[in-house]
């Protein structure tokens, strides 16, 4: 974990196998803070982004301003310092963020082979405001090294409209049933990705709160999606792996889950 830059789960092993869960970029990167704790874009985002496990508050997506506050890419949270302690033997982060008057705590414990992070956050402001509150686990590693499959709760697929790089294989702006959406030549089995595939997608009409990544007996991965509106002086808390959505600083992502997906050799 990296307290100097967005308090980030670097990497996850399992100590029985030795295996590990998330993925690592393939590029140089810096691991000092931006002094501005607000990124200008995706560019100078990537730059402290080392893979793992980011935190992303209070804006997900592309900087953006809203009333008078500039908020940088994916958010102050991911790239700003943290401060870590240790407490009854779990890792505790918290910070002061300048963006918005609020203080978040998270609290990151083990459990035999269960990792649980909870986050509490609590906002002193006069007026409600809407933030981003998501994670951006990236995965790679030993979990996707070979034959694997994405299942979730959800029933409805629909690929973003504004991103469609040569290796997408989806048609921009197309919906469908999860996990077969309409591609550029065919059907598309999200549930099976391949490399080389970059697509970002945004899930919704969830039956059920799972999602899963399991190519390795043992392993897994889950979230749960909901979403909050906060006002002054009340405390917002998101239990082991539940993502709250407060309403919105991107229109185009409210209500739904968003699914980014990169099937390469950077993901190792």
């Amino acid at each position: 974990m990296n307290p100097q830059v967005g308090g980030t789960v670097m990497s996850i092993r399992h100590v029985a196998t030795g295996l590990s869960v998330l993925g690592s970029v393939a590029w140089e990167t810096v691991g000092a803070p931006i002094d501005s704790v607000a990124a200008r874009d995706e560019p100078e985002w990537l730059t402290r982004f080392t893979g793992g496990w980011p935190l992303l508050f209070p804006n997900a997506g592309d900087a953006c301003q809203v009333d008078g506050v500039f908020h940088g890419f994916h958010g102050e949270a991911s790239i700003a310092p943290w401060r870590a302690e240790m407490e009854g033997g779990a890792l505790i982060l918290s910070r002061r963020f300048s963006t918005l008057p609020a203080v978040m705590r998270r609290t990151m414990s083990l459990s035999g082979e269960t990792l649980t992070i909870r986050e509490e956050l609590h906002y002193s402001g006069t007026q409600s405001i809407d933030v981003m509150w998501g994670h951006h686990p990236t995965f790679g590693s030993d979990l996707l090294a070979g034959p694997f499959e994405v299942s979730c709760g959800a029933r409805e697929v629909r690929a973003e409209a504004q991103y469609d790089p040569p290796t997408n294989p989806l048609r921009p702006g197309v919906s469908g049933r999860w996990p077969s959406p309409q591609g550029k030549h065919g059907i598309v089995d999200l549930a099976h990705p391949t490399a080389p595939w970059a697509s970002v997608a945004y899930l919704g009409d969830f039956a059920s709160r799972m999602g899963r990544s399991s190519p390795l007996p043992g392993y897994g991965m889950s979230s749960r999606q909901q979403q909050r509106r906060h006002g002054a002086e009340t405390p917002v808390s998101s239990a082991s792996n539940q993502t709250p959505r407060l309403a919105h600083l991107a229109s185009a992502r409210r209500r739904r889950a968003g699914l980014l997906c990169w099937a390469s050799p950077l993901g190792r």
